[in-house]
């Protein structure tokens, strides 16, 4: 079994939280395709009433409290691990699926939340100047998608997966790009003018003749950024790289 433990003053009254294994060597991954793992906290240490009015714990009840709180921390730290490793869903059979970009969600638009997931993958919207400016698309599945010349200054994409896509030489103007996932795409002559860029990842991707202008990224994203060798000498010097 897997054991996380924690040494601070909970270990006194809540020793272990265990996850049940897995027969495959694939671990986490594996939960990522199936239903959440159970949990089972073991408490010690306080064990009757008497017990806990002599602690710095006065109420009856509060050995359940601060076991219920361990739980909580536990499974919120192994989350990531386990959100790291899921699948992107299959692609959607809506007819007019490439036509919600032109509408765009509307919910929770800096956190990627949204009333109804947005599938762009495999659409086309090359040369769009009008369709796709200042619009919402909050996580959106765009992976494999052309908007080459597209105008999508003003766009909101927070948390966008766009791995693959091809942005050639498209306006992203004052747009808000925080934290999406740009490895292997495309982006040859793009413009990210004022444009919001922290937490986005550009790995392989193509950046050659891009115009960085008054870009808003944060210095370790830029560090990332700047290790790109496709960046020109000029997009180099406008970004600070060393």
């Amino acid at each position: 079994m897997a054991t996380v433990s924690v040494s601070d003053s909970f270990s006194r009254n809540c020793s272990s939280l265990h996850l049940p294994s897995s027969s495959s060597s694939s671990g986490f991954q594996r939960f990522s395709r199936q239903k959440s793992p159970s949990l089972r906290i073991r408490c010690s240490g306080i064990d009757d009433t008497s017990t806990l009015q002599g602690t710095l714990f006065p109420f009856k009840n509060l050995k359940n409290v601060a076991c219920s709180l361990f739980a909580v921390w536990a499974v919120n730290a192994a989350s990531p691990a386990i959100a790291a490793n899921q699948r992107l869903p299959p692609l959607s059979t809506e007819p007019n699926r490439c036509e919600r970009a032109f509408v765009g969600n509307t919910i929770g638009q800096a956190n990627g939340v949204y009333d109804k997931p947005i599938d762009l993958r495999f659409c086309d919207y090359s040369n769009d100047k009008s369709n796709l400016k200042g619009k919402s698309l909050a996580a959106a599945l765009m992976s494999d998608a052309k908007f080459d010349g597209a105008d999508m200054s003003e766009v909101v994409m927070s948390k966008a997966y766009a791995v693959g896509a091809s942005f050639k030489g498209v306006n992203f103007s004052n747009a808000v790009l925080d934290r999406v996932n740009f490895e292997k795409a495309n982006l040859k002559g793009a413009v990210f003018r004022n444009t919001v860029l922290s937490g986005s990842i550009f790995g392989e991707a193509q950046l050659e003749d891009v115009v960085f202008e008054d870009t808003i990224i944060g210095y370790i994203d830029l560090q990332k950024l700047c290790t790109n060798a496709t960046i020109t000498a000029e997009g180099r010097m406008v970004l600070g790289c060393r």
